[in-house]
C-alpha cells in the first residue's frame, strides 16, 4: 500500500463512524461487522478525518495539540491510518 502523502485526504468511508460507546466508556470505529474500541490516540486521529484536512495538515494540527514533533506523529499516523486503510475503514481522496 502507498504511504499519504502530505496532500492525501483520508476520511472515513460511507458506513464507517466513530461512535460512543455508552457500555464500556470511550469510543469506538463502527464498520460494516467490524468493530474497533479506540483509544484516545486514535480517537483523536479518526476525529480529524473529513475529508477535507489533508494528511500534512492532520499532522500539525496533532503536533501543535500535542505539542509533540510532527516527524514523530507523522511516523505514528502513517502506521495508524495505513492498519485501518488495509481493513478499508479508511479511504483517500488524492
Amino acid at each position: 500500500m502507498t504511504p499519504l502523502s502530505a496532500n492525501d485526504r483520508p476520511y472515513l468511508p460511507r458506513g464507517v463512524r466513530v461512535v460512543d460507546d455508552r457500555v464500556r466508556g470511550g469510543k469506538v470505529l463502527l464498520a460494516p461487522e467490524k468493530a474497533v474500541a479506540l483509544d484516545p490516540i486514535g480517537e483523536a486521529i479518526l476525529s480529524r478525518l473529513d475529508g477535507e484536512a489533508t494528511f500534512g495538515a492532520i499532522i500539525e494540527d496533532l503536533a501543535r495539540t500535542y505539542n509533540a514533533p510532527a516527524e514523530q506523529i507523522a511516523g505514528d499516523v502513517q502506521t495508524f491510518l495505513s492498519g485501518l486503510r488495509a481493513r478499508m475503514v479508511v479511504a483517500v481522496m488524492e
